[in-house]
């Protein structure tokens, strides 16, 4: 009953032949293409910027990118300024955003790197024309506005002294206004009137700053949901991110094969032990869940330390041979306990957590909702330690 982890592209921590640790997440470069040439599709008259912050959504941040720049992406986006000089560092050619600062971070490294910054209050512009003005180098800028998200970006009633900011380091020569954009809030509840409303106030936000003087390139406003349910919030550029990894932002109102798009990431691990269990045998700590007939218990090596949410003890669906079974007690710190049954099983098999669905496998969407949390934090909170590895795309 052995089975065995398929051989797949860069096989990371493997040693003769060998993999060094039993668990991996195989991560579908094609269905990363596919995905965002889906996206394309979705929003034909808009460029596409795939949001690869956060490595890519647990994904791997340089050979999503690359993928997703193969298949079409014009632009790539990070929320921190140390991802965005890790991907220019390894992709030179793409426009890339980036936008969460604090006071005094380096900003000229973004302009050397020749990164797009994002400013939300006038503060945010006179650090990035000082950058400007140290580096010899003319910043470009995206203007951000809070048309209704309540986070980032200038208030309506406060974006016009953010455009005075902006219109002034213009004149200095240190900042070209490129872009204007926004968030909305409930892109995904599709009769919401909010999206319609941020709308509003996001083609409000436009003209102001164009009644300044200011020719912004791109004025981007939709995500994932905004790409793929609300056409009017495309304008000249749309900001994908959950759905480039094949996941549904809504998927009580569509799933991600209603939508054209495939889960590219599969975690799956080997068992480490197989052992029988008389009836009334306690499993992990606290003996919240015993052992309910005659069976067998099998240690998966994945735990909250890799990303496993704790809240899927005694729910957590898992897969072995082909057939569906669920985290037995509480997940641990490396490993959670799955009852085999009385059949059980042998070390080295494989227990897919979740993966695209398509051989019956459990799907991120799938522990999501026994978790009572999104897909997104399903595949992004994946840690560090488990290895990913790369099935064949374009430029992987």
């Amino acid at each position: 009953m052995g089975g065995r982890l398929g051989a797949v592209s860069t096989p990371d921590g493997e040693h003769d032949g060998a993999p060094a640790h039993p668990a991996r997440a195989v991560v579908d470069l094609g269905a990363v293409a596919g995905n965002v040439a889906a996206l394309r599709g979705a929003a034909p008259t808009a460029e596409v910027m795939a949001v690869v912050k956060a490595d890519a959504y647990g994904h791997g941040l340089l050979p999503v990118a690359r993928t997703a720049v193969a298949a079409g992406a014009t632009w790539l986006g990070v929320a921190q300024l140390d991802e965005a000089l890790v991907l220019r560092a390894g992709l030179p050619g793409p426009r890339i955003l980036t936008w969460l600062y604090a006071p005094g971070a380096p900003l000229h490294l973004a302009l050397t790197a020749d990164l797009d910054l994002s400013a939300s209050a006038p503060w945010a512009v006179g650090e990035v024309a000082a950058a400007a003005r140290a580096t010899g180098r003319t910043a470009r800028v995206h203007l951000k506005v809070d048309t209704g998200m309540g986070r980032g970006g200038a208030r309506p009633e406060a974006f016009g002294d953010l455009v005075d900011a902006a219109r002034r380091a213009e004149a200095e020569g240190t900042v070209e206004v490129v872009g204007i954009w926004s968030h909305l809030a409930c892109a995904d509840e599709v009769d919401s009137p909010v999206t319609a409303a941020q709308t509003e106030v996001f083609a409000a936000a436009v003209a102001t700053a164009e009644a300044a003087g200011l020719r912004p390139q791109v004025r981007h406003l939709a995500a994932s949901s905004g790409t793929l349910f609300h056409p009017a919030t495309h304008f000249d550029l749309v900001r994908p991110g959950i759905a480039v990894y094949g996941l549904s932002p809504a998927p009580e109102v569509a799933g991600a094969e209603a939508l054209g798009l495939r889960p590219a990431m599969r975690l799956e691990a080997r068992l480490t032990l197989v052992k029988p269990a008389p009836a009334g045998t306690p499993v992990s700590y606290g003996h919240t869940e015993s052992t309910s007939a005659d069976t067998h218990l099998g240690v998966v090596p994945l735990g909250y330390g890799d990303g496993i949410p704790r809240a899927a003890s005694s729910v957590g669906p898992v897969q072995v041979a082909g057939r569906r079974l669920r985290v037995t007690g509480r997940v641990c710190m490396d490993q959670v306990v799955l009852d085999l049954g009385p059949d059980g099983g042998a070390e080295g098999d494989v227990a897919v957590l979740f993966g695209d669905g398509r051989a019956g496998e459990p799907t991120a969407d799938d522990w999501a909702r026994v978790c009572g949390t999104i897909s997104y934090e399903i595949v992004t909170r994946l840690g560090a330690r488990v290895p990913r590895h790369y099935l064949p795309g374009e430029h992987a």
